[in-house]
């Protein structure tokens, strides 16, 4: 079991963070949490940062196929991965001239676990050429083989020996999802990563007189990433379009109120006057009050909303950018497109919504390809290529883009063999996949966590989860989600006893941030 380092206690904001975690081992998390918030007000004596930092976690609904975004290519007879890869893809195998390839640095230390330090060449899907040229220009980076994990796992044997704790209903959708939301795969859900990390940030970092909106926005509903273990924070649900507004009154209440918020002489005005009237009264009831403070929330949010739409306008005619041209651009009108484009606007609107800290959650589905996955998972690339080329684009045109980290995930990767023989062939569910990191602060054009041995069966170094009658890739995975999502807490602002309240289970694996085997350190040492 390998411990974090203890870090010198640099300032008094240092200090207090770790003598709010003291007792972690001793209490329950949500306790250590609430221990670990009560340091609010002493540590708001300490200067608040100033810098802003946005976390955009983008999840592939589904189980993306990674075997077939992050591909071995050239020759089988030099590579053991392209042979490998060859003998077990089948007929949804890509033929290694199709693949975008990749420009690896000497030494990438993603082969030395599986491949004795012989660099295996590595391409994207055909229809990725713009995520492929963000990589080879150092903008972009890949995560091999991270995936849902209790405690280390490593080999194929130590998966049929079940001399450690698996994560609970390996391979299903719902569960797997939730554990990469939650991080903590062997217990029941109560919280999200994300929602704890805003929970223990927010109070540092976004002023009490100058946050107007909670510090986790979803672009795609109430999820389980954002929970968390008290009404601290709260997530927030913004639509692709703009703010979710009470039924009944048009769109953005046009039957109701004109462009300066005066009430018309309709009679949905009428209404919306009486029912906002009614939110304004103090209720003795206290459920009765409560809804009421929901709902005049929700509301000045709204208007919050508008604002920073406002001035995301306005920053576009200054900057002489457009994003809706960008994106159109860049083919990315499509659903993940729509998200990320009013995530950029309301990045380019954040001094209104006062946050130095923000998490944003987005998500796409379809990536269960049980059929037809060559042409379906085709489409899923072109989609999650454009989007992030898009994206990409926006964030430099704006000049925030070294202040957005944008990661992937997905519920699992997809069995390296096919579930059948025909062109309609798809393949199921798996375990271990890549995932994708994107932004300034990224130490680019690399392949972190260790790249699989794509052996199926029972052979020396097999990662393929099962015995005997299941030989399909499904690889156990070599990185926790709990080491690989750590590394963006600590770049959002997390120290060390924070982490280890995030992300309780992590002092069960390499430290992803000292220990270089665990090679996870994607961030630019100066941005950490």
């Amino acid at each position: 079991m390998k411990h974090h380092e203890k870090e010198s206690l640099r300032s008094r904001r240092d200090f207090i963070r770790q003598a709010s975690c003291a007792s972690l081992g001793v209490t329950g998390l949500v306790n250590a949490l609430a221990h670990m918030r009560l340091m609010t007000a002493a540590m708001a004596q300490s200067p608040t940062p100033t810098s802003y930092k946005a976390l955009v976690f983008l999840f592939l609904n589904g189980g993306n196929d990674s075997n077939n975004m992050l591909v071995p290519a050239g020759n089988p007879a030099s590579s053991m991965a392209r042979a490998d890869y060859e003998t077990g893809r089948g007929i949804i195998g890509i033929p290694s001239a199709q693949l975008h390839p990749l420009t690896l640095p000497i030494g990438t230390r993603a082969f030395q676990q599986h491949y004795a330090g012989t660099a295996q060449p590595l391409g994207f899907h055909p229809s990725t050429q713009a995520l492929a040229d963000l990589f080879n220009a150092g903008k972009l980076a890949a995560f091999a083989n991270v995936g849902t994990l209790a405690a280390p796992v490593g080999s194929r044997a130590g998966y049929n020996a079940s001399t450690v704790a698996l994560p609970s209903q390996l391979f299903s959708h719902s569960d797997q999802q939730t554990q990469w939301q939650s991080s903590i795969s062997d217990k029941p859900f109560s919280s999200g990563w994300g929602g704890r990390t805003a929970e223990l940030l927010h109070g540092s970092y976004n002023a009490a007189d100058a946050s107007k909106v909670s510090m986790s926005i979803s672009l795609a509903g109430v999820n389980s990433f954002q929970v968390g273990t008290s009404s601290n924070v709260v997530q927030y649900v913004v639509q692709p379009s703009g703010t979710v507004n009470i039924d009944g009154y048009g769109t953005n209440y046009a039957s109701a109120i004109d462009a300066s918020g005066n009430y018309l002489t309709t009679d949905e005005a009428k209404r919306f006057k009486a029912f906002e009237d009614i939110m304004r009264l103090t209720h003795a009831n206290l459920h009765e009050e409560e809804h009421n403070k929901i709902v005049r929330r929700a509301r000045a949010t709204e208007g919050i909303i508008g604002a920073a739409m406002t001035a995301a306008a306005a920053s576009e005619a200054s900057l002489n950018y457009n994003i809706n041209t960008i994106f159109t651009d860049a083919s990315a009108n499509h659903r993940l497109g729509d998200q990320l484009k009013m995530i950029a606007r309301l990045i380019a609107g954040r001094n209104l919504l006062g946050n130095q800290r923000q998490i944003y959650f987005c998500q796409v589905g379809g990536y269960d390809t049980h059929s037809t996955h060559i042409s379906s998972h085709a489409n899923l690339m072109a989609e999650l290529s454009s989007g992030m080329k898009a994206f990409h684009d926006v964030l430099q045109a704006m000049g925030t883009w070294d202040q957005v980290l944008t990661c992937t995930a997905s519920d699992f990767n997809r069995t390296l063999t096919p579930n059948g023989t025909t062109a309609s062939a798809g393949c199921d569910h798996a375990w271990g996949g890549h995932a994708l990191m994107m932004g300034g602060a990224v130490n680019g054009g690399d392949v972190y966590g260790h790249f699989p041995l794509l052996k199926t069966g029972n052979v020396t170094g097999s990662l393929d989860a099962g015995n005997g009658s299941t030989n399909r890739g499904r690889w156990v995975p070599t990185t926790a989600v709990d080491q690989y999502c750590s590394v963006m807490a600590r770049w959002l602002g997390a120290q060390s006893s924070e982490l280890q309240a995030i992300f309780p289970n992590l002092p069960r694996f390499d430290d992803p941030f000292s220990i270089a085997t665990a090679n996870a350190n994607f961030i630019k040492p100066h941005m950490l």
